[in-house]
């Protein structure tokens, strides 16, 4: 796959806003080595638990998440980053409104 990219000097609070009772995804980067997508959490909006085959790092923008990861659970608010190890259950529940970057590593 050829990499598809957003270009130049960007602020990443910028590119995607939150909606009210809802989660709002920007596919940012798409390449063979990975992707790297900005989501939008409004308060109290989740995602289910599931997993992923690759390793994928969570970092904070603005908010509160309370991630569920492996049975445990972790309060990551702006400015925290935590690693998810591929094939591992995790779920993720905005405790505020919330604007987190994922990054995944194929």
């Amino acid at each position: 796959m050829a990499s598809k990219a957003i270009k130049g000097l960007v602020r990443l609070d910028d590119l995607v806003d939150i909606q009210p009772d809802a989660v709002v995804s920007r596919t940012l980067m798409d390449a063979d080595g990975g992707t790297v997508t900005l989501f939008a959490f409004d308060e109290s909006q989740s995602l289910s638990e599931h997993s992923a085959p690759y390793d994928a790092l969570v970092q904070v923008i603005e908010g509160e998440l309370k991630i569920e990861l492996g049975g445990e659970t972790h309060e990551v608010i702006a400015g925290d980053s935590l690693m998810m190890p591929a094939d591992v259950p995790h779920s993720l529940y905005a405790k505020k409104p919330t604007k987190m970057l994922l990054t995944m590593v194929r």
